[in-house]
C-alpha cells in the first residue's frame, strides 16, 4: 500500500499549501469493497492518513464521478481513465493538472518528489 508514504509526503509539504486528496474507488478488481467508514477507520487507522479522503467513488467508465470525467479528458500525457488504484494527478492552484504519476509511481519518487516542490517553488 502507498498509504504510508503518501501521508509523509503530505506532512512534509503540507505547511507549504500543498494537499493530498484520496479518492477511494473500486473500480480495480473490487479491491476498495467496504464502506466510507470502513475504509476511513482502515487508512486513519492503519496508516495514521491525515489527508483528506473523500467518499467512494468511481473513477473510471460510464459512471465515472464528474472529476474524474474531467481528468480523463485532459490532453495526454496526463489525461486517460486510470490504469489502477493510486493513480495520481498533480493540479495546480489555477486547478489545472501540470503531470501525472502512474499506480506504480511510489510516494519518494524523485521525479514526483521535485514535480510536487517545483509547483510549490513556483507558486511562492
Amino acid at each position: 500500500p502507498q498509504y504510508e508514504g503518501l501521508e509523509k509526503l503530505y506532512l512534509a509539504h503540507k505547511d507549504e499549501g500543498f494537499v493530498i486528496i484520496g479518492f477511494p474507488a473500486n473500480n480495480f478488481m473490487g479491491q476498495e469493497p467496504g464502506t466510507n467508514k470502513e475504509i476511513l477507520e482502515f487508512c486513519t487507522g492503519t496508516y495514521d492518513v491525515t489527508f483528506p479522503m473523500m467518499a467512494k467513488i468511481s473513477v473510471k467508465g460510464k459512471d465515472a464521478h464528474p472529476l474524474y470525467q474531467q481528468l480523463a479528458a485532459q490532453p495526454e500525457p496526463v489525461g486517460g481513465e486510470p490504469t489502477w488504484n493510486f493513480d495520481k494527478f498533480l493540479v495546480n492552484r489555477e486547478g489545472e493538472v501540470v503531470a501525472r504519476f502512474g499506480p506504480r509511481t511510489v510516494p519518494d519518487n524523485k521525479e514526483l518528489v521535485e514535480a510536487i516542490e517545483g509547483l510549490i517553488d513556483s507558486d511562492s
